[in-house]
């Protein structure tokens, strides 16, 4: 049996928000009240990646909810009729072994294209952080912008803010075709959140102890899934046999590169598709009777 890592020997997942603004940068909420908010909504986690500052700090420690240190970066490729740009959200360890301090700027340069982009990619990396790419419709990046980009532990699939103001970023654009490539990278939802209405809406659910280092280790590793709602229990394949265990009622697709997406209805819970024995990965996603959706990371087979 191939069970993702998600639901591997787990307890309770932890809830956690990974992409975030406040007043810091050009978020309409105060950090304490964006981590009350979260607090009040059963985060267990939150990383504030306000525009190029770094932040390790808790705001509003009374809350419990763990900090994970971190800032958005960003640098235009291309404005001509309008733009394109790469932005990339860093995460990473406490002050011991981060090579950022509270409050470092970074500055914002143009590059010409992705292979210029990657050596601050490269410079987030030296200094212990992860990273993952971020909005690539609302970016106007296709694939072929960012496909060789190197280092992101995940890429974005859900943004709760394009979502809202732009009708983008709604359902894993581009995932498949990195995936296709032999690519191991990770989907995240997110909220990206500025206006107070669009933070609490999409989230990840990672298999870990709530210690900053656990959840970074299991983000890098794949043990979680994404959602804006939907919860899942399980996905694993045994003997070519891809299964799901969610909602009651749901929707779920099957997606793999080079087949046809297939959809089936888990009536009582569990929905499942046979393999063949043709498939390099699959994953999957849920849509609920809500209108809400779901994902669970891939399971490589090849």
């Amino acid at each position: 049996m191939n069970r993702q890592g998600a639901f591997e020997a787990a307890g309770r997942l932890l809830k956690g928000g990974l992409h975030c603004h406040t007043t810091r940068s050009d978020g309409d909420g105060t950090p304490e009240d964006v981590i009350r908010l979260h607090a009040e909504n059963g985060y267990d986690f939150l990383a504030l990646t306000d525009h190029r500052i770094y932040n390790f700090k808790n705001f509003a420690p009374e809350t419990g909810i763990t900090i994970i240190p971190g800032m958005e970066i960003d640098s235009t490729f291309e404005r001509t009729n309008g733009f394109r740009c790469f932005h990339t959200v860093c995460l990473g360890p406490d002050e011991s072994t981060n090579g950022f301090v509270q409050d470092e700027h970074w500055e914002r340069e143009n590059v010409r294209d992705q292979f210029e982009y990657q050596k601050y990619l490269d410079e987030i990396h030296a200094k212990n952080n992860l990273t993952f790419y971020c909005h690539p419709e609302w970016s106007s990046t296709p694939t072929r912008y960012f496909e060789h980009l190197q280092g992101d532990f995940a890429m974005e699939i859900w943004n709760s803010g394009g979502v809202i103001e732009n009708m983008m970023d709604a359902n894993a654009a581009y995932w498949d075709e990195l995936l296709g490539q032999g690519k191991k990278i990770w989907g995240v939802a997110v909220d990206d959140g500025h206006a107070m209405s669009q933070h609490c809406k999409g989230w990840v659910m990672v298999n870990a102890d709530n210690t900053v280092k656990d959840i970074l280790q299991s983000l890098k590793e794949g043990r979680f899934y994404a959602s804006c709602g939907p919860v899942i229990d399980d996905f694993y394949v045994d003997r070519d046999v891809a299964v799901i265990r969610t909602e009651p009622d749901a929707t779920v697709c099957f997606c793999a590169d080079k087949h046809p997406c297939r959809i089936v209805q888990a009536a009582d819970g569990e929905a499942s598709i046979s393999l063949g024995g043709d498939y390099e990965y699959i994953r999957a996603s849920v849509l609920n009777t809500q209108g809400q959706r779901a994902w669970t990371n891939p399971i490589f087979l090849k």
